[in-house]
């Protein structure tokens, strides 16, 4: 069966943060908090967002409302003063929602445009599958590649999120393909590879050696034997093409 759609993980699959996550945030807090250890940063961050994921999925609240909180608990959890916090926090949201709802935050990887580009001149759909909110579409219209991905399916706008069924083949119905004519690339284990697998799509892990992968979604241990995986988006669409016949 050929492939007809891709579709894309967001965030450390086609776009990656500018500076790493921690250190926009203590480049944010500074000037209210003081400075914080980036080591006690990263790890409270990393906290904060898994503990908000699993008590309101799908932005229970509202993104602003859940992004707020998990910006206080990183604060709290890298060591800041509690008043400050507080005092502050008010002033240091909307600051680091504007900051990653751009280019300010975010940029492309190196690779991305072109295999957008590469795809489209394959008559291949491209679409995008995030949990993520509706930020993240003033984050593609900055980098210029909103054109290239229909359908743009966001968890907080669907309501469901990665790895539900429903929101794989919600991308499917909408292009008209069948699910095992697409292939959907992220990087996360569970919401995207075997998310999508587990909806009848194809699968590629990504898993960018050095420095460029070090923010994606990996658990230490994890098992990735027989897994189809990618060290770029080049390999996708080099992977489509073969699957396509056409190399």
């Amino acid at each position: 069966m050929v492939i007809r759609l891709v579709t894309f993980d967001a965030l450390h699959t086609i776009i990656t943060p500018r500076l790493p996550i921690f250190i926009q945030y203590s480049q944010t807090f500074e000037p209210y908090l003081g400075v914080l250890g980036q080591d006690a940063l990263k790890s409270s961050f990393k906290l904060a967002l898994k503990q908000l994921q699993a008590e309101k999925p799908v932005y229970g609240d509202g993104a602003r409302r859940w992004w707020g909180e998990v910006i206080r608990r990183t604060a709290l959890g890298a060591g800041a003063d509690p008043e400050a916090v507080e005092r502050n926090i008010g002033e240091i949201v909307p600051r680091l929602l504007h900051r990653f709802s751009s280019k300010e935050g975010y940029k492309l990887y190196d690779d991305t445009y072109t295999c957008l580009e590469q795809l489209k001149t394959m008559n291949i759909r491209t679409g995008l599958i995030s949990n993520t909110d509706v930020r993240i579409r003033g984050v593609l219209d900055d980098l210029t590649i909103t054109s290239f991905l229909n359908p743009i399916l966001l968890s907080e706008e669907e309501g469901v999120e990665k790895p539900s069924r429903e929101i794989f083949q919600r991308a499917c119905d909408f292009t008209g393909v069948q699910a095992e004519e697409a292939v959907h690339v992220g990087d996360d284990l569970e919401a995207d590879y075997f998310g999508a697998m587990n909806s009848g799509l194809r699968s590629l892990l990504i898993r960018r050696p050095g420095p460029e992968g070090e923010g994606e979604a990996k658990e230490v241990g994890e098992n990735l034997a027989g897994l189809r995986m990618v060290e770029g988006l080049q390999q996708v669409v080099d992977w489509v093409r073969r699957e396509n016949g056409i190399i």
